[in-house]
């Protein structure tokens, strides 16, 4: 089958596990046309196109028809409140790395740091690598003949407010985790990560958009590794 890049157009990039499309946003800065995968409804999504659903079984019947894959498992089972609270959480990055090697295209795969154990040869990406006032580690192994190289990485020199709280003056950079915040701290996490589009107005639904932007990928990282990708993509094309 021929794929985006192939055929004259926009590569088709399968984001999974797509959220809101925090990732989704920065694939789609870098020049790819990207469908979202989710197992539950994602009213607020800013992709090209979405589908609901299981996303390891979506790759195994659709990866093929893409140019890329790339996917963020659930990661709640590396958390360390799980030890508080000691759910059982399902371990999906296994079972995806294995539909996305099978589907024979290049891929992403996107973690926490407490689930590096788990991840092959990951790189790291970090919000002041990308002018960011987020300290917001995360980890991607990449697959199927791609790679990428991460930016510099600037040391932690600024402080960090607590979450939950609004950054300051002497606290510049904004702590981005779960919990019961203000619609103000809301938006003020979008404005931190990049991601306006999920803002809550007065009235919105403050629950659903405080978990979207704590779950989120930076679209920072996302326009990074989606600007080597094609450049991979080109690459093969023209060999």
């Amino acid at each position: 089958m021929k794929t985006g890049l192939v055929s004259g157009g926009r590569p088709r990039l399968l984001d999974t596990y797509c959220c809101a499309g925090g990732a989704t946003r920065g694939f789609q800065y870098a020049g790819f046309h990207v469908t979202g995968v989710d197992i539950d409804p994602q009213p607020n999504y800013c992709g090209d196109d979405f589908h609901q659903g299981d996303a390891v079984e979506f790759i195994k019947e659709h990866g093929h028809e893409f140019d890329a894959i790339v996917g963020s498992p659930p990661c709640q089972a590396h958390s360390p409140l799980n030890a508080y609270n000691k759910k059982v959480y399902p371990r999906l990055i296994g079972p995806t790395r294995d539909a996305m090697i099978a589907s024979g295209k290049p891929y992403v795969i996107e973690n926490v740091e407490a689930a590096r154990s788990e991840l092959i040869d990951p790189a790291m990406l970090c919000g002041p690598m990308f002018g960011m006032n987020v300290y917001r580690h995360r980890l991607f192994e990449t697959g199927n003949g791609f790679s990428f190289t991460a930016p510099p990485h600037p040391s932690h020199e600024w402080l960090c407010t607590r979450n939950g709280y609004l950054p300051t003056p002497e606290r510049p950079f904004m702590s981005i985790h779960g919990g019961r915040h203000s619609r103000a701290w809301q938006n003020a996490a979008c404005d931190a990560m990049g991601m306006p589009w999920i803002s809550v107005p007065a009235g919105g639904d403050i629950a659903l958009g405080i978990r979207e932007v704590c779950e989120a990928i930076p679209p920072a990282y996302t326009w990074h590794i989606g600007a080597a990708l094609m450049a991979h993509l080109r690459a093969e094309v023209a060999a």
